[in-house]
């Protein structure tokens, strides 16, 4: 069995805050996530990869349980045969989950926390012969808890996922309605006897920042592309936005990298709570400059004396 460094696959410290894991997570799984690289299969083995990092270190339960295995010197990819070792009885079950968004977890992470069909075990056991405190699951109704990510503009106006689970070789697929105005962090339970689960799925949201949208708190940042002559002659122009169009007066002079705030225009969570809403300028230029175009650049060019290097 190969030894997951879930801190190198995230690639932040140990002494990291859960803030800095969860802001690295996000960067992360966007580059890899697989509607952004359809196709590519490293990419996607990476995101699961990301995931399963995620959900173990950004559960301070699983993290310090997890941390337990640092102390004995293991590295990231080192192979190791657990039959060597006297686990007992605890077991590891068949229970993973898949969808779009999120892969199976791996061996090594279902011998630490087992599964929704068997338990976990204390790291002292491996190296003991034993002698551990085991902390085999009960004979009672399971809960297995795991990340689904999901777009701010989903989270904003609410879905329903389609969410496949890998229950012993057998495929549960089930729908997730996931609500309007839910905000990154949230749990929601799905009763799995509906869908012929033994046990409930606890699943917590992440949201996957984009390019032109970031969301902080409740406060939403939108790069908005604007041409040289809007941002130099001033210019009303309409922007789609999470709450639809609206016209935006970009003021005469403006240069790239100006923020404008709309209050409560942002986020609203599931209480109605609203943040504001950030346009942050880009200029750009448009593209195939025709002849003419090009001739009053280089007139404009010309009467300029402003040298923004000086």
């Amino acid at each position: 069995m190969e030894y997951k460094d879930y801190y190198k696959i995230l690639g932040v410290d140990k002494s990291s805050s859960q803030d800095e894991i969860k802001k690295t997570y996000r960067k992360l799984a966007k580059k890899y996530h697989p509607d952004l690289n359809p196709g590519n299969n490293q990419a996607q083995e990476k995101f699961k990869e990301v995931n399963e990092a995620y959900e173990v270190l950004s559960d301070e339960t699983k993290r310090k349980q997890y941390d337990q295995f640092g102390q004995y010197g293991f590295n990231n990819g080192q192979q190791f045969d657990p039959s060597q070792y006297d686990f007992g009885n605890f077991g590891g079950g068949s229970y993973s989950y898949s969808s779009s968004n999120d892969g199976d977890f791996s061996d090594f992470f279902n011998l630490i926390f087992g599964s929704s069909k068997g338990g976990g075990f204390d790291i002292n056991d491996i190296f003991n012969g034993g002698r551990g405190s085991r902390k085999t699951k009960q004979p009672q109704r399971q809960a297995y808890e795991t990340a689904l990510s999901i777009s701010i503009g989903e989270g904003f106006s609410g879905i329903t996922k389609e969410v496949s689970l890998n229950i012993g070789g057998s495929i549960k697929n089930i729908s997730v309605k996931i609500p309007k105005g839910i905000t990154p962090g949230k749990k929601m339970k799905v009763k799995g006897d509906k869908w012929g689960i033994d046990g409930d799925v606890l699943f917590r949201i992440d949201f996957i920042n984009e390019e032109s949208l970031l969301l902080d708190g409740l406060d939403l940042t939108q790069k908005v592309e604007v041409l040289p002559w809007e941002a130099a002659l001033g210019e009303k122009v309409v922007i789609p936005t999470l709450r639809g169009k609206i016209k935006v007066d970009i003021p005469k002079g403006t240069s790239s990298g100006k923020r404008m705030r709309l209050a409560k225009k942002g986020y609203e969570d599931l209480k109605g709570n609203i943040g504001d809403l950030y346009l942050e300028i880009h200029l750009i230029n448009p593209p195939n400059l025709d002849q003419e175009q090009i001739k009053l650049y280089e007139k404009l060019r010309e009467l300029n004396q402003y040298n923004p290097r000086k």
